[in-house]
C-alpha cells in the first residue's frame, strides 16, 4: 500500500491525515511548510548546520554512514543509535522555527533533533526503528522533510503488512503511541534519484 498525499493541497495543511496502518498511530501534515518557507530552510539547513560524517562498525570493519548526519537540541541531551553517541549541539534560530511550527500541531515539546542529509540515491537509511531507552516508553517522532521526495518504507515486525508513504518537500509526520514497537521504516538507495533531502526527526529524551 503506497500513501501518496501530494493531491491534498487544497486542504487544511494545520490538519493531519491518519495513516490507517494497524498498531500505530501516525499523521501526515501535508504541506505543512509552505513551498517558499520550505526552500529557505533548505538552504539554511545546507549552508548553516554542522554535518558530520559518521562511522559505523560492521563484522570488523568501519564503514562511512551512507549520509550526513548531524544532532541539535537543548542542553546535555546525548543520544545513542548504531553505536554512535552524539551530544547536542545548540539549537539554531532555522531549527526552533521548525520546531515551534510542529509544536503547534504535535501536542508536544520536543528537546533533541537528529537531521540526516540524502546528498542523492546512493544515501540510505536501513530498516530500524526509532525505540531507543531514552526516547521513552512510547516514542514520539516529528518527522520534517525538504528537498527531494523519498519514499518512506514501513514493515510490521511480526504482521506481513508493509506500506510506502510518499513524503514531499515541507511535510511533516508525526508518528507515536505504540509505532516504534510495531513497525520498522527505512529509506532506501535508487538510482533515480539525483537530488538532496533533508530529513529532522525531533525527538523527546527523557
Amino acid at each position: 500500500m503506497t500513501y501518496d498525499l501530494f493531491s491534498e493541497e487544497s486542504e487544511n495543511p494545520k490538519i493531519g491525515k491518519e495513516i490507517s496502518i494497524p498498531d500505530s498511530d501516525i499523521l501526515h501534515f501535508h504541506g505543512l511548510f509552505g513551498s517558499s518557507d520550505a526552500n529557505d530552510l533548505l538552504a539554511r539547513l545546507k549552508s548553516e548546520i554542522q554535518w558530520q560524517q559518521e562511522q559505523i562498525k560492521l563484522y570488523g570493519q568501519v564503514h562511512d554512514l551512507p549520509r550526513l548526519t548531524a544532532w541539535y537540541g537543548d542542553p546535555g541531551k546525548t543520544y545513542t543509535y548504531s553505536g554512535i553517541v552524539v551530544d547536542s549541539l545548540p539549537w539554531t534560530q532555522p531549527l526552533l522555527e521548525i520546531k515551534e511550527k510542529i509544536e503547534e500541531v504535535s501536542a508536544v515539546r520536543f528537546n533533541s533533533v537528529l537531521l540526516n542529509r540524502y546528498r542523492n540515491g546512493a544515501d540510505s537509511f536501513s530498516w530500524h526503528a526509532d525505540d531507543e531507552r531514552e526516547l521513552g516508553k512510547n516514542p514520539v517522532i516529528g518527522s520534517v522533510s525538504f528537498g527531494e521526495v523519498r519514499p518512506f518504507q514501513l514493515k510490521h515486525k511480526t504482521k506481513d503488512e508493509k506500506t510506502k508513504i510518499v513524503l514531499g518537500h515541507g511535510s511533516y509526520l508525526l508518528m507515536q503511541g505504540p509505532t516504534q514497537h510495531y513497525w520498522l521504516h527505512q529509506i532506501a538507495k535508487s538510482k533515480k534519484i539525483l537530488s538532496e533531502r533533508i530529513n529532522l526527526t525531533f525527538r523527546r529524551i527523557v
